[in-house]
């Protein structure tokens, strides 16, 4: 089976962000030792707005440190690029990215399973945690956004385990294949109806892809990037 060992197991407090205060879980640090990962997430990891982080569809936040040179190359070395954690994930890994991972892939982590539920969808707190205008806006367009898991089976992860791969439903439903259609190839009707179909995939994600379907439109993303500024 494929294994992929963690660069990094991350979690951290809800603190406050940026100029504003805002509370926020975005900033983790790594964990060294084991923690008990739940349905809702890895033990002692907080989320500043748990209406829109966290639950059970986006229990874990996986960002491919594969993703951190090119990064660096736009940053102009950001001193958050220097270790896993700048993107508010709780896993790091190298060899897996958007264009490899699907919808429905499942693995195996300590003693735990988990399964790929969607991408996500930058929000303007990473704007404020680069200090960074437009960072949000950027990693959504860059499509270099990581993805997030469900848990299947509750158990322990160790930093150090690795992320092994023990299945796959929809192999051709790639992460990037999804991202592409929700943010360059929005009203594309085959895709969207593909989309809207894959019962693995997060069901406000299938929402979305049904919406726009029915409407013929694009959803408003202005305060998701940028917070209402």
């Amino acid at each position: 089976m494929t294994s992929f060992p963690l660069l990094g197991l991350l979690i951290g407090p809800a603190a406050p962000l940026g100029p504003r205060g805002v509370p926020s879980g975005i900033a983790k640090s790594q964990v060294v030792g084991s923690l008990v990962l739940s349905e809702t997430g890895l033990s002692g990891d907080v989320q500043g707005d748990p209406i829109r982080h966290g639950g059970t569809e986006k229990a874990v936040h996986h960002y491919p440190f594969d993703h951190y040179s090119a990064w660096s190359e736009d940053l102009s070395s950001h001193p958050l690029l220097a270790s896993p954690g700048a993107f508010g994930e709780n896993i790091s890994t190298t060899g897996l990215t958007e264009e490899t991972v699907a919808i429905g892939d499942v693995f195996e982590i300590g003693t735990a399973i988990v399964e790929v539920s969607q991408g996500r969808q930058p929000c303007w707190k990473l704007n404020e945690r680069f200090g960074r205008p437009a960072m949000a806006r950027e990693v959504q367009s860059s499509g270099r956004t990581g993805w997030y898991y469900r848990v299947l089976r509750a158990g322990v992860v160790t930093a150090g385990d690795k992320l092994i791969l023990i299945d796959r439903t929809s192999p051709d439903w790639t992460v990037a294949r999804v991202w592409r259609t929700f943010y360059i190839d929005p009203l594309n009707p085959t895709e969207l109806a593909g989309i809207a179909a894959l019962d693995r995939l997060a069901a406000g994600w299938r929402a979305h892809a049904t919406r726009r379907l029915e409407t013929n439109s694009v959803e408003d993303w202005t305060r998701r990037l940028t917070g209402g500024i």
